[in-house]
């Protein structure tokens, strides 16, 4: 056993700081309130389930308050397990950065004739130029 007591412990501790729910379980406080809450009517039920005599499928299936306090504690579980789940919300650089590279594009065309002749010229052809001859004579024969 080559390791002590306080390597393990380290490595432990490591491991849990990595896991992402501890992270979060440690950084959100909605997350931790909504768990105590939770915690606290499970124990309230509890108590009135195994302390009212009638035994706990009784008081369980009769026992309005014992009812309340456990749809209590499944809210607050429900809300604590979709809070845990949920991803953080990231900024999107991706599409600030493909908005500005959109905005440089446009002013450069407006700004550029040389850029703006470029794009026409790839979108419509090359313009060509040509004369126009007209077919009409002056004297209306």
């Amino acid at each position: 056993m080559s390791k002590t007591k306080a390597d393990r412990a380290s490595d432990i501790y490591g491991s849990a700081r990595e896991n992402l729910y501890v992270q979060r379980l440690i950084e959100d406080e909605e997350l931790r309130s909504n768990l105590r809450d939770a915690f606290d009517s499970a124990k309230k039920a509890y108590a009135r389930a195994a302390g009212n005599g009638k035994g706990p499928v009784k008081a369980v299936t009769s026992d309005k308050k014992t009812q309340k306090e456990l749809q209590r504690t499944v809210e607050k579980l429900k809300v604590a397990n979709e809070r845990l789940h949920k991803p953080k919300k990231r900024k999107s650089r991706l599409g600030r950065l493909i908005l500005l590279a959109i905005v440089g594009a446009v002013v450069a065309l407006v700004v550029s004739e040389g850029a703006r002749k470029a794009v026409l010229d790839a979108l419509f052809g090359a313009e060509e130029e040509f004369e126009y001859t007209s077919t009409t004579s002056i004297n209306g024969s």
